[in-house]
């Protein structure tokens, strides 16, 4: 005995249409069959104009990064002679501490 309930027609249009309606939607949703990825499409060559245009912007960029990096150097190399007087001290204290960590001397 099983308790498979009657078939009501009311149910079974609902369920039709909620199929109907899902197989749509897979079929909007879907890539178009002649579909290809970017990656593997061919390339389209591009002219010569556009080609220099994109060096040059290349090329600009390239410079200004190479001025960035010449004048962050500078920056960093002159240090005022106010700092390195004042740290003087500072640094005297690390080495003689420095000096103590490596040897040892807190065996004795």
């Amino acid at each position: 005995m099983t308790n498979i309930p009657p078939a009501d027609p009311r149910i079974e249009a609902v369920a039709a249409r909620l199929k109907e309606d899902a197989r749509k939607r897979a079929e909007a949703y879907a890539p178009p069959t002649d579909w290809q990825p970017i990656w593997k499409r061919p390339r389209k060559p591009k002219s010569i104009k556009a080609k220099k245009a994109e060096l040059a912007k290349q090329r600009k960029r390239r410079k200004a990064a190479g001025v960035r990096r010449f004048y962050g150097a500078q920056s960093r190399r002159p240090q005022p002679r106010q700092n390195r007087i004042g740290s003087a001290a500072a640094r005297r204290d690390a080495r003689a501490l420095s000096r103590m960590r490596h040897s040892n001397a807190w065996l004795w």
